[in-house]
This record gives C-alpha cells, sequence and structure tokens, in this order.
C-alpha cells in the first residue's frame, strides 16, 4: 500500500495523532506528515504511505497556504488562543491600518521561532525551556510570505489568507503584524487550505477514513507536477542501478516509469540527473 491521503484535520489531535490513528487503520507503521499542524489548527495534513514515505522531505517543502484568524487586544503566551493570557488591553485598528501592515509582509523576512515550538537548541525543545523556565533566545529563520491578503475585519477580529515557504510560523507573522500594527493580539483560528498542490477540497475527514470512505492518491499522481518518462529496457537497467544521466529534458526533476510503474525520481544537478529516490 504505497501513495498519499489528505486529511482534513480535526482540532485538538496532533499531526502525530492522525499518523498512528492511520496507521492503525491500515495496519502499517510506514505513514508520514509533511508538515506539522499545532492541535488548534484544522485543514490539510498531507500523509505519505509505504513507499511514498520516501516524497516526505520533497513535499515538506512545498509553500503552504493558511486562513487565519487575528483576536486583537489579547497576548498569550503561546501566541494563539492556547495559551495563558499575559495581557488585554483596548484597541481600535481601521482597515487601511490593517491592509498596509500586511502588505509590509510580503517578501522575505526574518522570523523568530515562537517559544511554544518543537524547534530544538542544545538538544532540548523550546517548549521544554519554556516549561521548566528557562530563559532561552529563539532563534530565527529567513520565510518567505508569497502572498497576503485580508478577507475580513469585524471589530477587534480579522482573518487574512496567506501563502507562506516551508518552516514559516503562522502565530509568529500574527505577532509581528500586531507589533506592525503597534498592538497585541493572538491567533484564534487557523485553518491549512493548501500544501503544494494538495487542496482541501480534496482532503478526507476522519469519519471518511475510518468508515472506508477514501481513496490513496497514487506516487505518480502525488506528483502530477513533475515530468514523467516511460522508459525502455535499456534505460531501465540504467536507472535502475542509479546511473546517472543527462538531462536531455531540460527539466529540474523527472519521475521514471517503466511498464506502468513508478520506479525512481532523478533530480538535476548541473544539467546531469542524479538519483533522488528510488521506488523499485
Amino acid at each position: 500500500m504505497d501513495g498519499i491521503i489528505i486529511v482534513d484535520k480535526p482540532k485538538d489531535y496532533t499531526s502525530r495523532d492522525i499518523v498512528n490513528i492511520i496507521s492503525k487503520k491500515l495496519h502499517t507503521k510506514k505513514v508520514g506528515h509533511t508538515g506539522t499542524l499545532d492541535p488548534n489548527a484544522t485543514g490539510v495534513l498531507v500523509l505519505c504511505i509505504g513507499k511514498a514515505t520516501k516524497l516526505v522531505d520533497l513535499l515538506t517543502s512545498t509553500y503552504k497556504e493558511y486562513i487565519a484568524e487575528v483576536t486583537l487586544g489579547i497576548k498569550t503566551d503561546t501566541l494563539d488562543s492556547m495559551g495563558i493570557v499575559l495581557e488585554k488591553k483596548d484597541v481600535s485598528i481601521n482597515n487601511t491600518d490593517i491592509l498596509k501592515a500586511l502588505d509590509n509582509f510580503k517578501g522575505k523576512y526574518m522570523q523568530e521561532v515562537p517559544l511554544y515550538s518543537a524547534v530544538k537548541i542544545n538538544g532540548m525543545k523550546l517548549y521544554e525551556y519554556a516549561r521548566n523556565d528557562i530563559h532561552v533566545e529563539l532563534p530565527k529563520r529567513e520565510v518567505e510570505i508569497k502572498e497576503i491578503e485580508l478577507l475580513n475585519i469585524a471589530n477587534n477580529i480579522f482573518t487574512f489568507r496567506t501563502v507562506v515557504s516551508k518552516g514559516t510560523y503562522i502565530r509568529s507573522l500574527v505577532k509581528d503584524i500586531c507589533t506592525s500594527l503597534n498592538t497585541i493580539g493572538m491567533m484564534s483560528n487557523l485553518r491549512r487550505v493548501k500544501q503544494g498542490t494538495f487542496d482541501i477540497k480534496d482532503a478526507y475527514t476522519l469519519d471518511d477514513i475510518l468508515n472506508d470512505n477514501f481513496k490513496i492518491m497514487s506516487i505518480e499522481d502525488a506528483l502530477s507536477n513533475i515530468y514523467k518518462v516511460d522508459m525502455n529496457d535499456e534505460l531501465y537497467k540504467k536507472v535502475s542501478n542509479g546511473v546517472k544521466l543527462d538531462n536531455i529534458y531540460n527539466k529540474d526533476m523527472v519521475l521514471f516509469k517503466y511498464n506502468g510503474t513508478v520506479v525512481a525520481l532523478y533530480k538535476n544537478d548541473n544539467n546531469i540527473l542524479k538519483m533522488y529516490k528510488m521506488f523499485n
């Protein structure tokens, strides 16, 4: 059993909870997810099954699209509604201010990793420092906000859509937006609606999966945006042995098939195709 399942993760489940549930359902330990969603977040969680687990790193690196809700005037230790309230204050922000603030975040910037996260410093996860009340300097990473737009604003709550690079924390983005507005706020809701080519409209609920109302997407279909080559016997022997190939296809990545079966994924390196993942 090899392929991809797109899950619409419900609230109050960790990404690992979902992996464990699907692993038990499919009777296999070879299940991995391609990008953590916090317990209070919902939406697209891409699971790789069997040989498709070799694609986890590739799929994790893709852009992700979110719908985020921000509640102004409340600050928490976790930067979201799950945390302890540290401060409250009255705010008065208009549409123009928010639109300008969002627009200023388009592009790349150095984002501080939130304290309540699983990022490790000296072998210890940041949330462990927080729980033990140990001060630690939070690392910063370059992230890219590819798209960001205001969807709705009502009183002290506004919603925005954003497309971001791997490693972007929406909680931190919300904090930074609020700081730029000279106020405080928290992420009160988050839904991932897309990851790479995987869309929420194609996702299955947990109930769907537990009631056998789902289909596993093939590796080939999961890599629908990658150039594919049907091999003859001679090329199959070369690819099966991991031989480097001239990039006559002029593509960044090439998926090689033989007799209708996915065999290997090659990656371009200075116009030479090199073995990236072997599925056979």
